[in-house]
């Protein structure tokens, strides 16, 4: 009985101890981490093509600003605003040429010009004169609806016929000049439209007028006055009429 019981010890023992060497075995250290490959570094981006539509998710790259040398920021040219064209000054009414001068009805010694070099040549049909009550009237009558450019004046030199150059000799103490173009007093013949070169008018300032020039689109006439006294001038139509008033 003893050596049995001394048999149950030993195995228990051997149990125990069994059971303790297990407990303090090293626990097994756990397996390596897989080890991650490196990050791939990102490739450049590559600008899309000129007018393509990026894809859903892709960023649409952004042209630089450029820096002028100032410090400020430039705008691209398709940014930039562009100012308008100014405008062209209206031409005048009747295709280019030059209406009538208002301040050319005021009375005045000084000289009156109004050019119309591109107006057609206007044929001049008869010249009169007549008086009324504050002035004397002289009238330049043309065909067509145009009326020719003009300068009226008391010239500082003696009047001349244009084309001898001779000096023209008028009744009265003063001479106005009326220089009308482009115009002419003559048919495609050759032949005056106004008969008469020479009048004696006889009027309280106005007491002669003579042609004076015909000529490579000028006709002048020279108005013998009885002094430099003030005149006016109007533009009259149907039919057009150039009227010189010389104040009494």
């Amino acid at each position: 009985m003893k050596r049995a019981g001394r048999w149950l010890s030993s195995l228990w023992l051997a149990g125990y101890l069994g059971v303790a060497g297990c407990s303090k075995k090293e626990e097994a250290p756990p397996p390596p981490a897989a080890e991650l490959p490196p990050a791939e570094e990102a490739p450049p981006s590559i600008p899309a093509p000129e007018g393509a539509t990026p894809r859903e998710g892709e960023a649409v790259a952004k042209p630089p600003v450029p820096v002028v040398p100032d410090g400020s920021t430039a705008l691209p040219s398709s940014e930039a605003k562009e100012e308008p064209a100014p405008s062209k000054p209206p031409a005048p009414p009747g295709g280019g040429i030059a209406p009538e001068d208002a301040k050319n009805r005021e009375w005045t010694t000084s000289p009156v010009e109004l050019k119309r070099s591109s107006a057609p040549q206007a044929t001049l049909r008869s010249v009169r004169a007549g008086a009324h009550p504050d002035f004397d009237r002289v009238v330049f009558e043309f065909e067509g609806t145009q009326l020719p450019g003009y300068r009226v004046e008391y010239p500082k030199e003696p009047v001349v016929q244009c084309g001898s150059g001779d000096v023209v000799s008028l009744a009265g103490k003063a001479q106005l000049q009326v220089s009308l173009m482009p115009a002419r007093a003559h048919t495609d013949a050759g032949q005056p439209t106004v008969a008469t070169r020479e009048q004696k008018v006889a009027l309280p300032v106005v007491v002669e007028l003579e042609r004076i020039c015909d000529f490579e689109g000028e006709v002048s006439w020279a108005l013998g006055t009885q002094g430099t006294a003030p005149f006016r001038i109007m533009e009259l139509k149907e039919p057009p009429r150039l009227v010189v008033d010389v104040r009494h």
